[in-house]
């Protein structure tokens, strides 16, 4: 925890410091599981450059969240083996909890969340988990190991409370382990919003919000490991993240699976639009 990292959005100044600030970024940039589209391990500079790209005056909460601080923490490289990077991303982030900081985290792949995930329940026994996602992420194991990419939730569907929104890909396998009454397949949320009240109705009052970047369409988001037709759109899913962040305490996000695309910046940007909203959401009242 040094104050040699790099500079969230390209902003000097004493409200980054560690004991300044109020919220703490970490990169995973772990792309050990990932079965087609690799890249992701790329993803953490991508967001950082475009993040110093960016207004940082949001509109919609007249606010300048960067204000609050964003300390960048060093980053976890451990990358020998998909159980080696989750005992790694477990025990930091259990080390992390004890900040009483903001944390947010940005992969690498969606296997990076499995640990994180998993401090946060047992820190928060009554914690919802909002997995925003195409896929449903429920395999017990893939290509023998529990803590694959396409495991990211199973752990949660079985320790928490695990709400599932964007989905629209599974393997037949999952289905023993899925919730229909948590799970929102984008097919169903097209052209209406009462899917928003009902899976907020749906949480416990302390929230860990895990967004893949697949869940939007890739008419706005094709730099991803796995892309799926279909997809959320921006003013949509901001719109929801909103009401979340209203009417939960959430204590933590991650987002994962940004692969950036040569020459292609606009993804880039929607991830690191989507990062600022997020904590502007979360500190727009304080």
């Amino acid at each position: 925890m040094t104050d040699n990292n790099p500079i969230y959005a390209g902003i000097e100044g004493e409200h980054n410091l560690y004991d300044n600030a109020a919220i703490l970024l970490q990169s995973i940039p772990y792309d050990g599981t990932s079965t087609w589209g690799k890249g992701a391990d790329e993803g953490f500079g991508a967001f950082l450059d475009a993040t110093q790209n960016m207004e940082i005056y949001d509109i919609e909460t007249d606010s300048e969240v960067y204000k609050k601080g964003v300390h960048i923490i060093e980053p976890i490289l451990e990358d020998e083996s998909p159980e080696a990077m989750f005992e790694a991303v477990y025990k930091n982030t259990k080390e992390l909890l004890k900040t009483n900081k903001f944390l947010t985290f940005f992969g690498g792949e969606h296997s990076i969340s499995i640990g994180i995930i998993k401090a946060f329940y047992e820190a928060h026994p009554d914690i919802t988990i909002l997995q925003i996602d195409a896929h449903t992420d429920l395999r017990p194991e893939y290509h023998g190991s529990p803590y694959n990419h396409a495991c990211a939730v199973y752990d949660a569907s079985q320790n928490a409370n695990l709400i599932q929104v964007g989905i629209r890909s599974m393997d037949s396998g999952e289905l023993d382990y899925l919730d229909r009454d948590k799970c929102f397949f984008a097919e169903d949320m097209y052209g209406h919003t009462n899917w928003m009240k009902e899976s907020i109705s749906k949480m416990t009052d302390n929230v860990y919000i895990t967004f893949d970047l697949d869940a939007f369409d890739p008419s706005i988001m094709p730099a991803t490991g796995t892309t799926e037709p279909g997809g959320l759109l921006w003013n949509s899913t901001i719109q929801y993240l909103k009401n979340v962040f209203q009417q939960k305490n959430v204590l933590g996000f991650d987002i994962v699976e940004l692969a950036p695309i040569d020459g292609l910046t606009a993804p880039q940007f929607l991830a690191a639009k989507l990062y600022y909203k997020m904590l502007s959401y979360k500190f727009a009242n304080s």
